[in-house]
């Protein structure tokens, strides 16, 4: 099955900053190119880390605050791992490091789950080599919902129903609004159901499956289905 690839969505014009660039010149890129992150890059090109506009503020924060003891306890925001420190002055200082990056060749739906489980808006993406090849950003990522409902419904026909299924061109009729897919028609197997729903929830765009589908035969009780959407080979 065809999935968008974060290449396909990244931006490879990115501003960027070197490991020695002044707290101010950091923040004012921020505000010239309207963004809310930028990564540090070496001399190679390679991403050390990325400077965010949370980073800044732990800084800004901590502004006519008492200097903390050199041996003295550690609070969120004081040279914590990952962590702006309270008195940074430069882009290595501030950044949060190491950068959770991606590949070009990532999908989407990769690159997602790993914002979310990192809880970052933005993700340096990478090539084999770890150099910078672009950037993708939480908003780049919706553009997918913004996929034609024609394409959509081409998408679910030609990669689930008869390229994975094997199923006759009228054996499930499809309709899609606004990225909702239904799906109505009869399958010779009940356990196929929640096959063609689960490849079709996974196509790039849908919202979400409204399935009316039948089946001749009820095998969900009596024979374990080894053909499930978790094990199709893409």
């Amino acid at each position: 099955m065809k999935h968008c690839r974060v290449g396909n969505l990244m931006v490879d014009e990115v501003v960027s900053v070197t490991p020695s660039a002044p707290f101010k010149d950091v923040a004012k890129l921020l505000a010239e190119h309207d963004i809310s992150g930028l990564p540090v890059l070496d001399d190679d090109d390679r991403v050390l880390g990325v400077v965010s506009e949370s980073d800044l503020l732990v800084r800004q924060a901590s502004a006519g605050q008492p200097e903390p003891e050199p041996n003295g306890p550690r609070h969120a925001g004081q040279d914590t791992p990952g962590t702006a420190r309270w008195d940074a002055l430069t882009a290595t200082q501030l950044m949060s490091a190491p950068a959770v990056t991606v590949r070009a060749q990532d999908t989407v739906a990769e690159a997602a789950r790993t914002m979310i489980r990192r809880g970052v808006e933005r993700l340096p993406v990478v090539d084999e080599e770890d150099r910078l090849v672009g950037i993708v950003t939480r908003r780049d990522l919706l553009k997918v919902f913004l996929r034609p409902d024609r394409e959509i419904r081409q998408r679910v026909i030609e990669d689930v129903l008869l390229d994975t299924m094997r199923l006759a061109p009228d054996a499930v009729a499809v309709h899609v609004l606004d990225g909702v897919v239904t799906l109505e028609g009869q399958l010779e197997k009940s356990t196929d159901i929640h096959v063609v729903r689960r490849l079709t929830e996974r196509i790039d765009g849908v919202v979400s499956v409204a399935d009316h589908l039948t089946a001749r035969v009820d095998d969900s009780r009596t024979t374990p289905s080894d053909r499930t959407a978790d094990h199709i080979a893409w």
